[in-house]
């Protein structure tokens, strides 16, 4: 049975939000206390979700005593040194993706978790989700025989703005790490999924792409894996190119169309997979968010870990948070982005 978790969350941006929105529909969690660089910002987002202590600085969060667990939501850069700091206090951690601008630091993190006690998670809520549960049901069963090409497209169409946090490098800005990272951590999962494992490693990995000429960061860009078995990735982000948001798994007996593989159930609603095989009309498979919010499955999951007395949550497990590190590192080498 999962334990009651005390909440408090950093930072009041959007994706605090809906996680705080979707917290409040899980069966596991409270929203204790926020904390914000402005009092009266945190002042207002506790208010706008019925009340909660609020803070005027993150460390306040993390020195709370009836906090348990924190949501890090803020922008990348800060990720590591709030999750450190966080690990320090005894607080459990679920920190959005990426983990950390680079390898190092998410090293720097996990061994802070370890030294402390505390869960950890990267917050890839995507995994939690039914839609995710029966793609990795449906590759595991051999419906499509053996998995020979993973397809996964993160790309959104928005304008240039150089102070944007997706372009701006002082802000973690660049969609190899905003959007990159679930194409990874599918392909990761999938690969794994097609030899009955938790995720696979790469044996081989290439990534390039395109520096924006005024921001510096990348603004489209794509990369292969060769992952065991002969598994071949095709991976692509973008800011400025092209609207895809999609996954097709590709096998001996046919293929696997995921439509909205990122962020399914997004605002509770019905999802749909279309599964093809040879000879055989297209099979339409409908995937229904029984009546909670994306966000709501990761937070439950923490809590039923902590009640198992993990320190892990096993659908994104440490190792296979450094595993897309690496590959998130070798990314942006390709592309030559590098963060001060």
């Amino acid at each position: 049975m999962a334990v009651k978790l005390n909440w408090g969350i950093i930072t009041t941006g959007w994706i605090a939000r809906k996680f705080v929105t979707d917290l409040l529909q899980s069966r596991t969690g409270r929203f204790a206390a926020v904390g914000a660089r402005k009092l009266a910002d945190a002042e207002k987002f506790a208010a706008d979700f019925g009340g909660a202590r609020a803070h005027g600085s993150y460390e306040a969060v993390l020195a709370d005593p009836e906090v348990q667990a924190v949501y890090i939501g803020t922008p990348h850069p800060w990720h590591a040194d709030l999750a450190i700091k966080a690990a320090e206090g005894g607080k459990h951690i679920l920190c959005e993706k990426p983990l950390t601008l680079r390898l190092a630091d998410t090293e720097r993190v996990i061994t802070a978790a370890k030294q402390n006690n505390v869960l950890l998670m990267e917050a890839y809520m995507y995994r939690f989700h039914p839609q995710t549960l029966k793609v990795v049901e449906l590759v595991r069963s051999g419906v499509i025989g053996d998995v020979r090409l993973i397809r996964a497209s993160f790309n959104i169409m928005m304008n240039f703005d150089p102070e944007h946090r997706m372009f701006k490098k002082s802000l973690g800005g660049g969609t190899i790490l905003d959007l990159g990272c679930y194409p990874v951590s599918y392909s990761r999962l999938i690969a794994g999924a097609a030899q009955g494992r938790p995720f696979a490693e790469p044996v081989e990995f290439h990534g390039t792409g395109r520096l924006h000429p005024v921001a510096g960061t990348d603004d489209f860009s794509t990369a292969v894996a060769k992952f065991p078995g002969d598994i071949l990735a095709e991976l692509s982000c973008g800011a400025t190119v092209i609207n895809d948001n999609s996954v097709q798994i590709h096998g001996t007996k046919g293929w696997i169309d995921v439509l909205n593989p990122f962020t399914p159930g997004l605002l509770g609603g019905t999802e749909k997979i279309i599964l093809h095989r040879k000879e055989m009309a297209p099979e339409e498979i409908v995937i229904a968010s029984p009546g909670v919010g994306l966000y709501a499955y990761e937070a439950d999951a923490v809590a039923e870990a902590l009640a198992r007395g993990a320190r892990e949550v096993a659908q994104v497990s440490w190792a296979d948070t450094l595993g897309s590190a690496r590959m998130l590192d070798a990314w942006l080498a390709g592309v030559g982005l590098r963060y001060d």
